[in-house]
């Protein structure tokens, strides 16, 4: 599977989704905000809007916490003014990494990056330097002890999907974004249950890791994602699974 799926299984074994739940609650009102100043507060014809809502739903956020960060979106309320920003750079090995960052001050955001690949084996590149190795797609995965092989392939590339990858303890169904949506509700109104749904950037290629280099990784995942200023982080990592459990 791809770095992104087995950071996404990580943290959760690890315990850091719900360790870490307020700072999450802050991103995703951070995105909402964002998206809602962007494309309006209709989610029905504001995707990123949709998506935001979807994803702050999933962490169990109150609806007043939604409802607050659209009316910062529309200036009802009043709310700092955030600029999007991509940073690109390499981690221990050679990995691809993306840092996709919501920030109310650029210089302190690019500061904070640069120093936190720098001291975990990395380094921060120039503008272009990897986001040719990713590709934007829709990103679901089911458990599959919790699923209905036959059945997910059914409705999933019947709903359009364009892949369905199977690993050692998750599927991983890929779709175009614009389809994204169609495959996902396709996918509830079959009962099926996914631990993950969103729109994401795929790599292309992987690159493995083991020893130090694997546990470097990690670490430079964690305090990245810790990192108030960045949004999202995308990596081109291949960790064993007996490498991965030994170091979890």
């Amino acid at each position: 599977m791809s770095g992104h799926s087995k950071w996404h299984s990580i943290k959760h074994k690890k315990g850091a989704v719900d360790a870490k739940r307020g700072k999450i609650f802050t991103k995703l009102i951070k995105e909402i905000t964002v998206a809602t100043r962007m494309g309006g507060k209709d989610p029905d014809s504001n995707a990123r809007l949709r998506a935001a809502i979807a994803a702050a739903k999933a962490e169990n956020m109150p609806k007043e916490n939604i409802e607050r960060g659209i009316k910062k979106g529309t200036g009802e309320i009043e709310g700092s003014t955030y600029e999007e920003a991509m940073y690109e750079g390499y981690g221990p090995g050679g990995v691809a990494v993306l840092v996709e960052v919501l920030t109310d001050n650029r210089n302190r955001a690019v500061a904070e990056v640069r120093h936190v690949f720098e001291r975990h084996g990395g380094s921060l590149g120039a503008a272009g330097c990897v986001a040719w190795m990713f590709t934007q797609k829709g990103l679901i995965i089911l458990p599959k002890e919790q699923t209905n092989e036959e059945k997910l392939f059914e409705v999933a590339l019947e709903a359009g999907a364009e892949d369905i990858k199977e690993g050692e303890e998750e599927f991983e169904v890929i779709t175009e974004p614009s389809l994204f949506e169609q495959v996902k509700t396709a996918i509830e109104g079959n009962g099926l249950a996914y631990t993950l749904a969103e729109i994401t950037m795929i790599p292309q290629t992987t690159t493995t890791l083991e020893g130090k280099n694997a546990q470097q990784m990690l670490t430079l995942m964690e305090l990245l994602e810790d990192n108030d200023d960045v949004n999202h982080v995308y990596a081109n990592f291949d960790i064993p699974d007996e490498v991965m459990e030994a170091i979890s």
